[in-house]
């Protein structure tokens, strides 16, 4: 993405908020553009504010992140969604990704790593941090049963030889360059195979694509 991303704070707790918006504030290609205290706040918020990304709280009242990911997730063109939770359950993981999350990162997740996971959600690539990974990967391969794995076999064959192949990559948990780098393709042309991927596989991002891959044996 080019130009200032514009982030949004979804989160019920005032100071979490504060010393989010303090430390995104440094950042001179990052944009607080609003701060909501819940999930229906934030939906609001999205709809005036048209940010680029959305850090999102899981436990919040009136209606919880993981809903407001879902329903955001369901407009036309919506923003990229980092889900940020004191949580590292399975569930929590599994969940954000049914959701539609682009990320999963705890909060006591240095702040680099967060600014980073910002950058990369608004270029179009997944971030989980390597606990929920791991946390994904292990629910995955223990609870995968041959009729999943036929099913997410039956979904691959809709792909072009090139589409698996990009869609093994997103498996692997690589970003568009590194696919580009080891595909020789261009980034352009690897981000329109991921769009094609999502569409093809009714997947809402990279995440989903990726458990797809692994469902089927693939990584």
């Amino acid at each position: 993405m080019v130009g200032v991303i514009r982030v949004l704070l979804v989160d019920d707790d005032p100071l979490v908020r504060s010393a989010l918006s303090l430390m995104l504030g440094g950042q001179s290609d990052i944009e607080v553009v609003g701060e909501a205290p819940n999930g229906e706040a934030g939906l609001a918020l999205v709809s005036q504010t048209e940010p680029d990304v959305v850090l999102m709280d899981i436990r919040m009242p009136v209606m919880d992140g993981l809903e407001a990911t879902r329903v955001l997730h369901s407009r036309p063109s919506p923003p990229a969604v980092v889900v940020l939770t004191t949580f590292d359950a399975d569930d929590h993981v599994l969940r954000a990704v049914a959701s539609g999350a682009d990320g999963f990162l705890l909060k006591d997740t240095p702040p680099g790593d967060i600014v980073g996971a910002i950058r990369t959600v608004a270029a179009g690539d997944a971030m989980l941090s390597p606990s929920a990974t791991r946390s994904l990967v292990s629910r995955l391969r223990s609870t995968t049963p041959d009729d999943r794995t036929t099913s997410a076999a039956d979904r691959l064959t809709v792909l072009t030889e090139r589409e698996l192949e990009v869609a093994v990559c997103v498996g692997r948990g690589l970003s568009n360059s590194e696919i580009a780098s080891e595909l020789y393709l261009s980034i352009p042309t690897v981000k329109s195979h991921v769009s094609r991927l999502l569409t093809k596989l009714g997947s809402t991002n990279r995440v989903q694509v990726a458990m797809v891959v692994h469902d089927a044996g693939l990584v």
